[in-house]
C-alpha cells in the first residue's frame, strides 16, 4: 500500500496511525477529522475537565515529540467512501485517494428531538461541548441530567462537587441495568442518594419549557410568553426552565444535559458498499465487507467470538487495543488468523469512588459478591453463567479487580 487513509482523528484514530508506522507501513499516511482539534482525551471531560482541575494541554493525546510523519486533514468531515475510485470524499469538495482506510469515525451524542436552539441544554461528547458546559456549570444554579449511564452519572457526580442542585432522570427502573445488570446496577447508581442527589427512576421525558428570550438579551416576540419543546413560536427560543416528564410532574432547571447514548458516524459510509448495522459490520479483526478498508472504535462493530454475535463496544480501552488487531489486518488482509479480543473493560469515576468493569453482564446467569460490603460501596462482584466467570465489576477495589481481569481473559467462554 502506498497511501492508507485513517478516517477519524480521536483515540481510534490516532491509535490506528501508531499502529501502522509501528508493524512497518512508511507510506503516506492520511488522517482526516472533522474536528479542529488535534487528538483528545474524552474520559477526563466529564470529570476532571469540566471540574476545572485539569487544562486542555493535558488531555492531549500525542507527546510533545511524537511525529507520525501524516498528513492532518482537520476541520472538515467526511462525505462519502468511493470503493471504486478509493477516494474518500470531503465535505469541502476534496478527495483523498487511498490504497487502504481505516474507519475510526467514532459516535455522536444523541440528542432530545425538540431542544434545538434552546439555551442551557446540553450534550458532552467533544472538546467543545464540555468548555460550554463547563463556563455554564460555574455559574451554578440547578442541574437536570437526562440520562443515568456513565456519562450522565460522571456529570451528575462533578456538578453535586461543584456544588449545583442535582437531579438525576432516568427513564429505566434501575440505572446502569444494561451495563451492569439490575443487582449491581442499582447497587452503583445509589451512589447519587449517598450525595444527597436526587434520582427520579422509571419516567420518561415529555420534554422542556424554556422562559422569554428576554431574560438572553433578546427582546420577546410580541404575544410570547412560554413554550414547550416543539412548538417555539416563529423560530424564537429562550432559555431552558423546566424538564417536563411523562407523569406530569415539571422539574425547574437552570441546566439540562441530555445523557441519552450515542450513535454511530457512519452516515457517510452509506451506498460504499461497506455493510452497515449498528455501525460498521466488522469480523473480529476488523475486517469490513470491502477489500482493504478496516473499522476500530465506537462507530466498529465487531464480531465477538466469545459470545458468537457482533458487539459495538463504546469503550477506551477498545479504541485503543483494537487498533492493532486491525491494522494488521489491512496490512496483511487474510494472511493471518484473528487472535480472541480481550474481554472489554471501561472505568467510571463517581463521587470519589473507582468503578471498574469487564466482561458482559449481559449473558450471566448470576452474580456474587466477593469481596467488601455493598453498603460501603467497596464490592468487588464477579458475573457468572454456568458457573463461568463472564464480567467482573470492582468499586474501589482496583487490586482485587486487576485480578480478576487478568483471570476473566484467560477463562471466559
Amino acid at each position: 500500500m502506498r497511501t492508507v487513509a485513517v478516517v477519524g482523528a480521536s483515540l481510534a484514530g490516532l491509535s490506528a496511525a501508531r499502529s501502522l508506522r509501528k508493524q512497518g507501513y512508511d507510506g503516506r499516511l492520511v488522517v482526516i477529522g472533522d474536528e479542529l482539534h488535534r487528538p483528545y482525551d474524552r474520559p477526563p471531560l466529564s470529570k476532571e475537565f469540566l471540574a476545572g482541575t485539569m487544562g486542555e494541554a493535558e488531555l492531549a493525546l500525542e507527546a510533545e515529540d511524537e511525529d507520525l510523519q501524516a498528513e492532518w486533514l482537520l476541520g472538515v468531515r467526511a462525505t462519502g467512501l468511493d470503493s471504486t475510485d478509493r477516494a474518500v470524499r470531503l465535505a469541502d469538495g476534496r478527495e483523498v485517494r487511498a490504497d487502504g482506510f481505516v474507519i475510526a469515525t467514532g459516535a455522536a451524542a444523541r440528542t432530545l428531538p425538540g431542544s434545538e436552539g434552546l439555551a442551557g441544554v446540553h450534550v458532552l461528547r467533544t472538546l467543545d461541548d464540555a468548555r460550554t458546559l463547563r463556563d455554564e456549570l460555574a455559574r451554578g444554579g440547578r442541574l437536570v441530567v437526562i440520562g443515568g449511564g456513565f456519562i450522565g452519572a460522571e456529570v451528575a457526580s462533578t456538578a453535586y462537587a461543584l456544588g449545583l442542585d442535582v437531579t438525576v432522570i432516568e427513564a429505566a427502573p434501575t440505572p446502569l441495568a444494561g451495563s451492569l445488570g439490575e443487582t449491581m446496577g442499582g447497587i452503583v447508581s445509589a451512589l447519587h442518594a449517598d450525595h444527597g442527589v436526587r434520582l427520579l427512576c422509571g419516567v420518561g421525558v415529555k420534554g422542556l419549557s424554556g422562559d422569554e428570550p428576554s431574560e438572553m438579551g433578546v427582546p420577546p416576540a410580541e404575544g410570547w410568553g412560554r413554550s414547550e419543546v416543539g412548538v417555539p413560536p416563529d423560530g424564537v427560543r429562550g432559555r431552558v426552565d423546566a424538564v417536563l416528564l411523562d407523569d406530569g410532574r415539571s422539574i425547574p432547571a437552570d441546566i439540562v444535559v441530555v445523557g441519552v447514548g450515542a450513535r454511530p458516524c457512519v452516515e457517510w459510509l452509506e451506498g460504499s458498499g461497506v455493510a452497515l448495522d449498528n455501525g460498521v459490520t466488522c469480523g473480529a479483526d476488523g475486517r469490513t465487507s470491502l477489500a482493504g478498508v478496516v473499522a476500530v472504535g465506537d462507530c466498529a462493530n465487531w464480531y465477538d467470538p466469545r459470545a458468537g454475535a457482533h458487539r459495538r463496544v463504546e469503550h477506551w480501552t477498545g479504541a485503543r487495543e483494537r487498533a492493532d488487531a486491525a491494522v494488521a489486518t489491512l496490512l496483511s488482509w487474510g494472511a493471518a488468523e484473528p487472535g480472541m479480543p480481550r474481554p472489554p473493560y471501561f472505568w467510571s469515576d463517581q463521587y470519589g469512588v473507582k468503578i471498574q468493569f469487564a466482561g458482559h453482564a449481559a449473558g450471566a446467569d448470576s452474580v456474587t459478591i466477593e469481596e467488601g460490603a455493598p453498603d460501603e460501596r467497596n464490592v468487588l462482584a464477579v458475573y457468572r453463567r454456568a458457573g463461568h466467570p463472564v464480567a467482573v465489576l470492582g468499586m474501589n477495589q482496583p487490586r482485587l479487580f486487576t485480578r480478576w481481569r487478568k483471570q476473566l481473559a484467560l477463562t471466559a467462554p
